[in-house]
């Protein structure tokens, strides 16, 4: 029996094996996609920002790393105070935070050209 491409069968087959390789793809593939109307900037810029919970057993203490920090400081305060909200949101609801080093903190310098924020969500 010969398998060729234009047979229902294969057809079908090649969707599904192609769907199943995009579905594993990461969501910053899929941001690159995503219109640039649809991104959020700060400054005029776009950042990279990632919010982690600092240990295991504390998930309400966090830190947010920001990349491309030297496009603008301003800015790149404001997407780590962005992706803070976001964060605490996502665990406890609330956008309430208290700061250990926060966006407003005079002593925020850019190092390797990422800043880090560091708080307390709390609910």
């Amino acid at each position: 029996m010969k398998t060729s491409l234009k047979s229902p069968r294969a057809k079908v087959l090649m969707i599904l094996v192609a769907a199943t390789a995009l579905s594993g793809c990461g969501e910053a593939f899929r941001d690159s996609f995503r219109s640039k109307r649809d991104r959020v900037t700060f400054d005029g810029y776009s950042y990279k920002a990632k919010a982690n919970k600092v240990s295991r057993d504390t998930r309400d203490h966090f830190s947010v790393t920001v990349a491309r920090a030297n496009q603008s400081l301003l800015g790149a305060r404001q997407a780590g105070e962005y992706e803070a909200f976001k964060y605490c949101i996502a665990e406890y609801g609330t956008t309430n935070v208290d700061w250990l080093v926060g966006p407003e903190d005079d002593t925020i310098i850019p190092v390797d050209d990422k800043i880090t924020l560091e708080g307390f969500c709390r609910p």
